[in-house]
């Protein structure tokens, strides 16, 4: 299995606007594609700081979504008028 994970810090006043699209719009989205596992939205505490972790079957997978560069990051332009900076690059783990 491979781990994706992405990180950006939201403007404070959009936190719930973003939460809402990520379970609302990206989460349905990424659930369309075979080979996606699950998805976590974490948010640091007391901080604008979130990061997006998906896991998948495989790097395949991840192509579906991400295109054939998997290291760059999918960012709509719908979410980065919620964002202050995000990660250009994301990170992959594979879970042994």
């Amino acid at each position: 299995m491979i781990v994706r994970q992405w990180s950006c810090e939201i403007k404070p006043e959009e936190t719930k606007n973003y939460e809402s699209f990520l379970r609302e719009k990206i989460i349905p989205e990424l659930e369309k594609i075979e080979g996606f596992q699950d998805a976590s939205i974490l948010r640091k505490l007391n901080s604008n700081d979130y990061m997006f972790i998906s896991n998948w079957n495989s790097l395949e997978a991840i192509k579906e979504f991400a295109g054939d560069d998997v290291a760059v990051a999918v960012v709509t332009e719908e979410a980065q008028k919620m964002m202050l900076q995000f990660d250009k690059e994301v990170i992959h783990y594979q879970i042994i």
